[in-house]
């Protein structure tokens, strides 16, 4: 897919309202273009760790294409502003999925990452392995959640991070995979956490966006927001299962 020559800030505003307001398709085909070199220079940074070029840079895509879905003009912040840290989020993420061979659900593996890390800290700290119930307590989760994520842990192949890579022309001695691989940055995370939520919460009926805000934001009970839209607490129960249900499906996670 060519890129297509930049556009000025009042174009990227005027497409964004046309596409916000009209759900104008060659509005949204003309954003992804014009910032497809974005993702690509995003992409060729990752171009060293082994992976092909091609293949990182389709995923930049994706997280461009995701990056003007989920984008509102409304907030007063530029484009390439929001949508660099989600395209370094989908990158960052395409690289973290790739060292688990089978197929482990997103939670599992990122909870599995911050016990490896609080099993570090532990045993620098306590001068011993942890046991699960430290574990729990340092990473803030339940007992069974830490069972389940070193169980699923098991699926993950170990890669020495010691072990040499390509060697950099710039440098006497061969880069290791620790030199590569960076961290998971939170605050990216959940950046990109938030805006697939309200992206996912702006596509529900009317009805159920009103039922989660009610649930999730307000604070009240089933039985309140019964009595507040005139409907009874089993029809209330219902909604809220059905909305969350859209909602997992629309995020896919």
């Amino acid at each position: 897919m060519p890129a297509r020559r930049l556009l000025s800030k009042t174009e990227t505003r005027e497409l964004f309202h046309r596409l916000r307001e009209t759900q104008d398709t060659s509005a949204r085909e003309a954003l992804i273009l014009a910032h497809q070199r974005l993702a690509i220079y995003l992409a060729r940074k990752f171009g060293d760790r082994g992976e092909p070029l091609d293949d990182i840079a389709q995923v930049a895509r994706i997280g461009l294409i995701k990056a003007v879905d989920r984008y509102d003009p409304a907030r007063g912040i530029e484009f390439t502003t929001y949508a660099t840290p989600t395209i370094l989020g989908e990158i960052k993420r395409y690289f973290r999925d790739k060292l688990w061979p089978l197929h482990v659900p997103r939670r599992l593996r990122e909870l599995n990452y911050v016990l490896m890390r609080s099993v570090e800290e532990l045993s620098q700290r306590l001068g011993r392995s942890p046991t699960i119930t430290e574990l729990a307590e340092e990473a803030g989760v339940p007992f069974d959640a830490v069972i389940e994520a070193l169980e699923a842990g098991k699926a993950y192949s170990p890669i020495s991070f010691d072990g040499e890579g390509a060697e950099d022309s710039e440098q006497e001695r061969a880069t290791s995979l620790a030199d590569t691989v960076g961290e998971i940055d939170a605050t990216i995370v959940q950046w990109e956490d938030r805006d697939a939520l309200e992206y996912a919460l702006r596509r529900l009926p009317d009805r159920m966006r009103e039922v989660i805000r009610l649930r999730f934001y307000t604070h009240l009970s089933q039985a309140e927001i019964g009595r507040r839209l005139g409907i009874s607490q089993m029809h209330v129960s219902r909604k809220l299962r059905e909305a969350l249900g859209r909602l997992r499906a629309l995020i896919g996670s």
